[in-house]
């Protein structure tokens, strides 16, 4: 889908970007410190699916939020799985930054493999320790994902592609491709692997639901796909472009919407994929983690960054795009393809909004 800011840049939504200047907040507690950071974290349809809990004096046990799942285009939760291992790594660098390190236990009652339930994503302690500050934490507050066509005169180069690999520290999981030949059939499969979701009624209805559409819709509700913009708030306001418009195949909001991201795959010059060695859910929160890093090494760099999930759902639908991307990044069974993303260069767009940190903690009482 269009993610926030996609069309025109921002306008009045700045109720909903608190959270990124709550960051740098002086919290008594280095467990709300380190957690104003963690919430920023790339997560699907920036669902946020995390309820937070304080335990004793320095724990936090992170909740599933089963209500933000995505349960038509990513059944068995896989992607929101990544999403709370980005989570954890945000939380890591932030209390590095503090002075503690962060002690985390997986699953501690376990999880299941087919989809997750209520039970908790992690258990954390914070420790204090006199390790140095992690590198990447200085670039939380600028890390980015920028939905918009890139420069296709401007590949990333081999140099900057092996400079970025080696600064990630796991060369082994991380693939990569300017070759113009190999980008273009794997933007194919993106594109129509894109077609496939646009034109399944479940999965195109659930990105559809979780649309905000103007500067009111995302202020009140600062999570999901966030259109906002002059040029949408004067379609809005003509009813030319609504959430009941983008589901109806052939009306102007979906032709719009499917031109848009198709026109966007086409401007891809550099793919980079993740790739783990199985599918567990220990896995999936590893690579989840690297992710985060992946982006914020990109940033740093200057390389503008964009996840491009679609082939990698698990709809029935979209089981041949599915088998085709793995074919085509020469990805084998027990192996997974993680995370798929577009590399490049654009401007860089502004942050996406967030749910304050008050709203996903959990009281008693």
């Amino acid at each position: 889908m269009i993610g926030g800011g996609a069309w025109i840049s921002t306008r009045d939504i700045d109720a909903a970007l608190t959270p990124w200047a709550l960051s740098d907040r002086n919290f008594q507690d280095p467990r709300l410190a380190a957690l104003a950071y963690a919430i920023l974290a790339p997560n699907p349809h920036n669902q946020q699916p995390w309820k937070i809990e304080l335990v004793g004096n320095d724990g936090v046990i992170v909740h599933p939020d089963t209500a933000r799942f995505l349960p038509q285009t990513d059944p068995p939760n896989r992607q929101i799985t990544l999403g709370y291992g980005a989570f954890l790594e945000l939380f890591a660098q932030a209390a590095s930054a503090i002075g503690h390190t962060a002690m985390i236990e997986m699953f501690p009652d376990g999880a299941d493999a087919q989809a997750l339930d209520e039970r908790p994503i992690a258990s954390i302690r914070l420790v204090q320790s006199e390790a140095p500050t992690d590198p990447l934490f200085e670039t939380i507050l600028n890390r980015r994902t920028n939905r918009q066509p890139f420069d296709m005169e401007r590949p990333v180069v081999s140099d900057q592609m092996r400079a970025l690999v080696n600064a990630t520290g796991f060369e082994e999981a991380l693939g990569w491709t300017s070759d113009s030949d190999r980008v273009s059939r794997i933007t194919a499969i993106n594109k129509r692997a894109w077609a496939i979701e646009m034109t399944t009624a479940d999965a195109h209805g659930e990105s559809t639901r979780l649309t905000r559409i103007g500067a009111a819709e995302v202020n009140a509700q600062p999570d999901g796909i966030s259109l906002y913009g002059p040029v949408i708030e004067g379609l809005s306001l003509t009813s030319a472009f609504t959430r009941k418009g983008m589901a109806e195949e052939g009306s102007f909001a979906f032709t719009q919407t499917q031109d848009f991201y198709a026109s966007l795959i086409e401007a891809t010059p550099t793919y980079a994929w993740l790739t783990s060695p199985d599918n567990t859910r220990e896995a999936q929160i590893e690579a989840g983690r690297r992710w985060a890093r992946l982006n914020q090494l990109a940033g740093q760099n200057g390389i503008a960054f964009h996840p491009i999930s679609q082939a990698l759902q698990e709809f029935p639908e979209m089981r041949g795009s599915f088998a085709d991307i793995h074919a085509e990044l020469g990805v084998e069974r027990p192996g997974r393809v993680q995370g798929l993303f577009r590399l490049g260069y654009a401007d860089a767009p502004g942050p996406s909004p967030r749910w304050p940190l008050t709203e996903k903690l959990i009281t008693n009482g």
